[in-house]
């Protein structure tokens, strides 16, 4: 029901209850006034009788009384009039005139207790009627000394008189008063509602209409508008309008503009005003996600930072992340929350290959070449970075409700990726600046800006930990040679080759390092001088069967090894670089003596000048 209806029906009932009190109260009113006028009359008339009766008794004219009650019984209003003798008057002159004795109780009542009654008869369809009896006592005013006549003492109840007065007048007075109240009751209330509904009408009908545009705004739709209306609350009308009409075109324009920055994911929210504080929200984790990552170093902190949003913000376990290498087809793992159930390292990964995601929902084992059989449920995503750099998140799940819930994510963590884009390229591009800095872009190995940078590390660690190394200098014989007669393309091919060889016939934690031209050093960790030999003459061996191909032909070549300790127990004063140098002695001393063979340094291979060299 609307809330004009209401609150006219709301009105009339409570105008209609007041006007009922009013119109209680009136009758309640008019019928105490019409008994105590009744009441007044009756005593007037008693005291009238009383005083008629005293006046005949002592004129002597007591029989004429019944004549003087009769006129009195003939004014208008009084249907009956009787007297009623107590039963000592009675004793001493007998019942008198039309048996003057208690009709009925009210008499014996007021005759025995000296009592005024009063009895009313008040019905609305029948005769109504006020009876009074009053009694007559004893007195011995000098005036009307009544002891004098009756035997009787003073204040004994000599009779009653008895009188009954109509009250259909008074009724139909009253009745006729209550209908003219409740005409002019109903005529007011006919009124009032009239100027509540001219007056309050407007504001009425704008607030039901302002109700329903609010009941439909909170179930999220915020075309309605407000009805038409008349007045002042016509200017309310047109505010509140312009105001749901900029609210409207400003959540359109916040979601336009949104959907450039956020993917679209799955809304949970039916209204576009909370749809937009989620929104809001997300762009503001993003933001802070992506201001934290701008002032992180390393690639590796990007990583860290984008696996705490999947744990922390999304609650996300068991995902790794992945590098695939789209120019050389290699794929590395990134980051590692859970022991990986993929082989996609070694395998190649199906996500990156296809550029699509690969699901585990898709299709019964799609994966099965590459996932654990313990890894029923899982997500490949990958995500293009750059050209030659994609960037894959495996996700795996314990039962499908979890795997369920991830897969409504996606769009969300979509755009953190998306956000850590820029630095992962910005930072792979530093990663790989700082390895061709690094490294060497024929062999691939280490140069010798590397060693540089690493002595201070080596040095640090050969002292806190008591590690011994052993440094092997390695000099292709004759290389001059290679580029003078098969030209440096050859000679390039035989660079490779030794690089290949060190590689080979060391361990993983070995260091090998392109010095300069064909010179190679060699960092073998943790290594004692037997060690040293047994692998610097492994290398030369094996390096003496390679072939080396031509344009038409292969050939083999030699190397010679100088090899030094560090630090040497038998140096007083052990510096890196100065062995390093004893290293190159022994090499240049290998040389010297025949070549294809290794030499480890001894004191008695120094010469006088390499001794005093400040350098060292």
């Amino acid at each position: 029901m609307k809330t004009k209806a209401k609150t006219t029906i709301l009105l009339f009932i409570l105008m209609a209850v007041m006007f009922l009190a009013l119109i209680v109260n009136v009758a309640y009113g008019l019928r105490d006034y019409g008994i105590k006028s009744v009441n007044n009359k009756a005593i007037a008339v008693a005291e009238v009788v009383k005083h008629g009766l005293t006046a005949h008794m002592i004129n002597g004219a007591m029989d004429n009384r019944e004549i003087y009650l009769d006129e009195i019984g003939d004014v208008h209003g009084i249907s009956q009039i009787w007297l009623a003798r107590a039963d000592t008057v009675i004793d001493q002159y007998g019942k008198g005139f039309n048996n003057e004795v208690a009709r009925d109780e009210i008499d014996l009542d007021v005759l025995k207790n000296g009592v005024e009654k009063v009895k009313i008869d008040d019905n609305l369809f029948e005769e109504s009627s006020y009876r009074i009896t009053i009694p007559y006592k004893a007195t011995d005013d000098p005036a009307l000394n009544c002891t004098v006549c009756h035997i009787s003492k003073v204040g004994d109840t000599l009779g009653a008189i008895s009188i009954v007065i109509n009250m259909d007048d008074l009724k139909a007075y009253g009745l006729e008063s209550i209908l003219s109240i409740a005409a002019i009751g109903f005529f007011l209330i006919i009124a009032v509602l009239a100027f509540v509904n001219y007056v309050i009408s407007p504001y009425l009908n704008i607030f039901d209409s302002i109700k329903s545009v609010m009941q439909s705004a909170n179930k999220g739709d915020y075309s309605q508008r407000l009805e038409k209306t008349h007045g002042e609350s016509e200017e309310v009308r047109v505010w509140i309008n312009t105001l749901l009409e900029k609210l409207q075109n400003a959540l359109l324009d916040i979601e336009k503009n949104f959907s450039v920055f956020l993917s679209h994911g799955k809304n949970t929210n039916s209204d576009p005003l909370l749809e937009v504080k989620e929104t809001v929200n997300r762009l503001s984790d993003i933001y802070k996600f992506r201001k934290t990552i701008e002032h992180d170093e390393r690639l590796e902190d990007v990583y860290e930072r984008l696996a705490f949003i999947l744990q922390k913000r999304f609650n996300i376990q068991n995902f790794n992340f992945l590098e695939a290498d789209t120019t050389n087809k290699l794929i590395e793992l990134a980051y590692e929350d859970k022991k990986i159930m993929c082989n996609a390292v070694e395998n190649g990964c199906r996500a990156d290959m296809t550029n699509v995601t690969v699901n585990s929902c898709q299709f019964e084992n799609l994966c099965n070449r590459r996932f654990a059989d313990a890894c029923k449920n899982y997500i490949c995503i990958p995500y293009s970075i750059s050209n030659d750099l994609d960037f894959i998140i495996n996700f795996n799940f314990k039962d499908e409700a979890e795997h369920d819930r991830v897969r409504n994510l996606l769009p969300m963590i979509k755009d953190y990726v998306d956000t850590a884009k820029p630095e992962i390229v910005s930072k792979k591009l530093m990663q790989i600046l700082e390895k061709s800095a690094r490294t060497d872009p024929l062999t691939g190995l280490y140069n010798r800006k590397f060693l540089e940078e690493s002595v201070e590390n080596i040095v640090s660690q050969a002292k806190r930990a008591g590690i011994t190394y052993g440094i092997l200098m390695c000099d292709i014989d004759y290389f001059k040679m290679i580029n003078d007669t098969y030209g440096h393309d050859v000679g390039d091919r035989a660079i490779k080759v030794i690089a290949d060889t060190l590689i080979d016939n060391t361990r993983s934690s070995d260091v090998v390092i392109r010095y300069g031209g064909e010179e190679f050093i060699v960092l073998l960790y943790n290594c004692g001088k037997d060690h040293i030999l047994e692998v610097a003459e492994k290398i030369r061996v094996e390096f003496a069967k390679k072939k080396i191909k031509a344009e038409n032909t292969t050939f083999t070549k030699t190397i010679s090894i100088g090899a030094a300790m560090f630090p040497d127990p038998e140096d007083s004063d052990p510096s890196f670089w100065k062995t390093i140098k004893y290293a190159d002695i022994a090499l240049y001393h290998a040389k010297e003596t025949g070549r294809d063979r290794v030499v480890l340094f001894n004191k008695s291979l120094l010469k006088e000048e390499d001794i005093s060299d400040k350098e060292y």
